[in-house]
């Protein structure tokens, strides 16, 4: 079983400054979108289409500002409308946490929208420029996650290999044994946490980082490589995004505020079925559409 090696969240101490891991993770993401990005460029298909890396700095501004500001309020709409429609003034306090992929991601559509049409490109277009370049950048955001022992899984079998303590989950660790004494005694949980101080869990963010990140990457960049209809690129990570979501959120602890939705799902399966659902539509459409135009020619 593993321990969660409890990182100092800071990396960089410079007197009353600081350099968080987390701000690090993000401006790799950042990096990433630009290297590969430029190679993106380069393809002769996508070349053709009017795209430049010089296009890049201008779409990371916009999509920055989009990540930022639909982050933070996916998370206010999506988790705690009540707490924050009472409090507003705490939705302008990011640096306490409490970003929504979801938000996020729909504040990118809104930015690279309005980006699109100052250069006079479509919003399909510039998405399925932008969708292969994505998954890094939320594969380091998760390694964010993991450094800084937030996000964790669900309690799981002491004999699972990738078992992990997480020392952050402790008051949810006891909040579990006081709802599950049995379990916790047949099991062998209850002698665990008395030997650890804790329970063993998913460490979900790595399962993430994995798919959300890495096995993303690689699909979205092979199914990207040749020329595909307009639309179809953002269709598949639509699909490959969501798919991956919703499998990860078995292990991952629901937010101790929202717990299970209907049908045992959580908040993050829910929203990552629209999802999943419309990649498919968007998907079926554009290769019809094709279909239908080469047997019209």
């Amino acid at each position: 079983m593993l321990i969660h090696p409890n990182i100092d969240p800071v990396a960089i101490h410079l007197g009353p400054l600081s350099i968080r891991w987390y701000g690090l993770m993000y401006l790799t993401g950042f990096i990433l979108f630009l290297l590969v990005g430029r190679i993106r460029t380069r393809q002769p298909h996508i070349a053709a289409q009017g795209w430049k890396a010089q296009d890049l700095d201008d779409m990371l501004f916009y999509g920055v500002l989009g990540v930022i500001l639909g982050g933070r309020l996916g998370y206010v709409l999506f988790y705690k409308p009540d707490f924050y429609f009472a409090h507003p003034l705490e939705i302008f306090k990011v640096w306490e946490g409490g970003m929504s992929f979801h938000g996020g991601f729909l504040g990118v559509l809104v930015a690279m929208f309005v980006y699109t049409r100052r250069v006079g490109q479509t919003l399909m277009r510039g998405t399925d420029l932008i969708a292969p370049m994505v998954p890094l950048g939320l594969g380091a955001g998760r390694l964010g996650n993991f450094i800084n022992g937030e996000l964790w899984g669900r309690v799981t079998s002491p004999d699972a290999p990738w078992a992990m303590i997480f020392p952050g989950a402790a008051g949810e660790d006891r909040a579990w044994l006081l709802a599950h004494p049995q379990l916790a005694i047949t099991q062998g949980l209850q002698a665990i946490y008395e030997k650890y101080h804790g329970l063993p869990r998913h460490p979900s963010e790595l399962y993430e980082f994995a798919l959300e990140g890495v096995a993303l990457f690689v699909i979205m960049w092979l199914f990207s490589r040749k020329p595909r209809p307009v639309g179809a690129v953002s269709a598949m990570f639509l699909i490959g995004y969501g798919v991956f979501r919703f499998l990860v959120e078995f292990t991952r602890q629901p937010d101790n505020f929202l717990g299970l939705l209907a049908l045992g799902f959580s908040m993050g399966q829910w929203l990552s079925l629209p999802m999943i659902v419309i990649g498919l539509l968007m998907l079926i459409y554009v290769y019809r559409k094709q279909a239908t135009k080469k047997s019209v020619a």
